[in-house]
């Protein structure tokens, strides 16, 4: 679909789900994507890591696609990039920070060269076909995290990316309550707005009141060994970290290798300059318990992250009964059980874990409800569209707009296309905006006949039956319930087999196979409960 002499917005991916942010406006015959993000694999994925957008309608529009804005490094906002956007063919825009971020991502994906990115050094607007960017820095947990001021022919557009408000960011200086008041003063069309933390009744809190509860955490544990785990990306926290091992007078050992990146980047853009020397992990070791402070990786419950492997006591850091765990970090949704696996092994060896629940270690990057309304006070748009959250998040932000006198609302989810000018907004059709899963080495639909079959061969089970051509039948059972009573199964199964091939002797090769097919599965049900995926193999003369 090509635009016309109107403007356009169309999610792909974020607006139904927390995560593979991937959103497009559309204007006089072009379209802008901004953020491709990626989410993590889940149970109904088994065996898939990543989870993307499928941008099937953007491919065919490829043409008329002009570039892809970058709000900032979290990835679910650049996770896709070293993905598609080769194929995509268009310019990234990214901030410093970000682009060092992405820049790694293509370069270990073997496509640095083949992919135009552009840094964006300063906050003066820049023109992409009929859409004027211009990045507005807004605080959230990672650095240079921005907000866009899109203008069009038809109206501007504030597009806030993840933010809060904090007086106390450690890291970068968002702009201000003036800054902000200016830019609704001018006239705001369409304020799309995240809308993950919309539920909570307290604004999400500062960076610098995090120092201080971290600061008073550590001191509290003297004579103990220290970890702290927390999101690899967020930059005034490791600053912060790095503040409180000088404060409490403990060497500061980071591990995990998205720390060592991040950092890295960090410092390559002019961050984390106070951060003191980090020593490595044989000298951590070595020191007395209290006088090393430990940043690590996989607060999330990563199997693969350095703390679970801490826990298991398969890495290089070792913790003892009385040492403490902090987690400075919030439970993404989905990651309870990992999350939970990981501090019981922990609480089991004698480790104390403490938590945001507990103590002030921790505040989220997305704003609360009063965080909203003072943002709505500022911008005062003529519309919101609520995006980055689950279909109960955004119906709950758009409600809060219009009581807070937006005048109008238009709740959208992927795939939905929306004209938000001229004349009345609303949504006026749909595209196909479906889930795209990394399996392996290849890109699939997450709908797919093989994830569908394997979703079903983990609840399920699958047996194997094989007919020679004098009508031997030979069954295999992989995933069944029935362990001792497995030998009786397979013995009664094949005569059932063998009976329901007898009363089809004479018919076609389709009929006996799926008669042997529905025997077989009838006698699974009859001794487990279980409905498994049959094969069938029927060998002939």
């Amino acid at each position: 679909m090509i635009p016309g002499n109107e403007l356009l917005f169309c999610a792909l991916g974020g607006s139904g789900e927390i995560g593979m942010n991937v959103n497009l406006y559309g204007c006089q015959g072009k379209w802008l994507m901004v953020d491709l993000g990626m989410t993590f694999g889940m149970n109904e994925y088994p065996g898939v890591e990543l989870v993307f957008a499928d941008l099937e309608f953007i491919e065919t529009e490829r043409e008329n696609l002009l570039g892809v804005v970058l709000t900032h490094a979290h990835e679910d906002h650049i996770g896709a990039v070293p993905y598609f956007a080769r194929d995509l063919g268009v310019p990234l825009y990214a901030t410093p920070f970000t682009a060092k971020l992405v820049a790694a991502k293509l370069e270990e994906a073997g496509i640095l060269g083949e992919v135009e990115l552009i840094v964006v050094e300063d906050l003066e607007q820049f023109q992409i076909g009929p859409f004027g960017v211009r990045y507005v820095p807004l605080a959230h947990s990672i650095a240079e995290g921005n907000a866009l001021v899109i203008e069009t022919p038809y109206g501007r557009i504030f597009h806030t990316g993840d933010w809060k408000l904090d007086d106390e960011p450690q890291i970068g200086t968002p702009a201000t309550a003036a800054e902000l008041t200016a830019i609704g003063d001018e006239g705001v069309l369409a304020l799309v707005c995240d809308s993950t933390n919309v539920f909570n009744d307290k604004a999400s809190g500062s960076e610098g009141e995090v120092y201080r509860g971290l600061l008073e955490e550590v001191r509290r544990h003297e004579g103990r060994r220290v970890l702290v785990t927390t999101f690899a990306s967020n930059v005034a926290r490791l600053q912060t970290l790095g503040d409180v091992a000088r404060k409490t007078g403990r060497k500061l050992c980071v591990a995990g290798r998205s720390l060592d990146r991040i950092i890295a980047a960090g410092k390559a853009c002019g961050y984390l300059k106070k951060l003191p020397d980090v020593i490595d992990i044989e000298t951590a070791m070595d020191l007395p318990r209290d006088e090393v402070m430990i940043v690590a990786t996989g607060g999330q419950g990563e199997p693969r992250a350095a703390l679970a492997r801490i826990s298991e006591g398969s890495h290089p850091i070792k913790l003892e009964a009385g040492d403490v765990v902090l987690f400075s970090s919030r439970q993404i949704p989905g990651n309870e059980i990992s999350i939970g696996r990981i501090q019981n092994r922990l609480a089991d060896a004698g480790v104390l874990v403490v938590t945001d629940r507990q103590s002030l270690i921790h505040v989220s990057g997305h704003p609360g409800r009063p965080e909203l309304e003072t943002l709505y006070g500022w911008l005062r748009p003529r519309i919101l569209l609520p995006v980055h959250g689950e279909i109960r998040h955004m119906k709950e932000q758009a409600r809060l707009g219009l009581a807070c006198g937006i005048p109008k609302a238009v709740f959208q989810k992927n795939g939905d296309l929306v004209r938000l000018a001229p004349d009345h907004p609303g949504k006026f059709g749909e595209v196909r905006a479906g889930r795209l899963v990394l399996d392996g080495d290849i890109i699939a639909p997450a709908d797919g006949d093989a994830m569908v079959m394997r979703r079903r061969i983990a609840y399920n089970g699958v047996i194997s039956v094989a007919v020679d051509r004098k009508g031997h039948v030979e069954i295999a059972a992989l995933g069944l319930p029935l362990d001792e009573d497995y030998a009786d199964f397979i013995e009664e199964a094949r005569g059932d087999v063998a009976a329901a091939l007898g009363k089809v002797k004479k018919a076609d090769r389709e009929t006996r196979i799926e008669a042997a097919r529905l025997a077989t599965r009838r006698a699974a049900t009859r001794w487990s409960g279980k409905k498994p995926q049959v094969q069938v193999l029927l060998l002939e003369d």
